[in-house]
């Protein structure tokens, strides 16, 4: 497996970053087994991301991959009528507001 330079890994292989990381990954493979798109759907769209992300400069070191994950699984829900761009903002204001308002060293979590 070829190891980008700043991809995370431990002695198994490549690990989350962050605990949103692993959020967003199962975030897409239960909608993916709920039936709101298929494989190849994904695919493409976080295909599409990484492509735009590296024409916009990103250079790819393995560290920004989720950003892309994340960003593919907005468009997604928008385009599949799953989420509105309303319903995507507000809670990404509640993630941020539990974020300032929980304390260094506990996990930040949704009232």
């Amino acid at each position: 497996m070829k190891k980008l330079p700043l991809q995370p890994f431990d002695d198994d292989g490549p690990v989350f970053n962050e605990p949103w990381e692993a959020q967003a990954f199962a975030l897409v493979l239960a909608l993916h087994e709920a039936e709101q798109f298929t494989w190849d759907e994904w695919a493409r769209m976080l295909n599409e991301e990484i492509v735009r992300a590296q024409k916009n400069g990103d250079p790819d070191l393995g560290n920004t991959y989720y950003q892309h994950w994340l960003n593919a699984l907005e468009k997604i829900t928008l385009v599949k009528n799953i989420s509105s761009n309303s319903e995507i903002h507000a809670k990404a204001e509640q993630w941020r507001h539990a974020y300032l308002s929980t304390p260094h060293g506990e996990p930040v979590e949704l009232g």
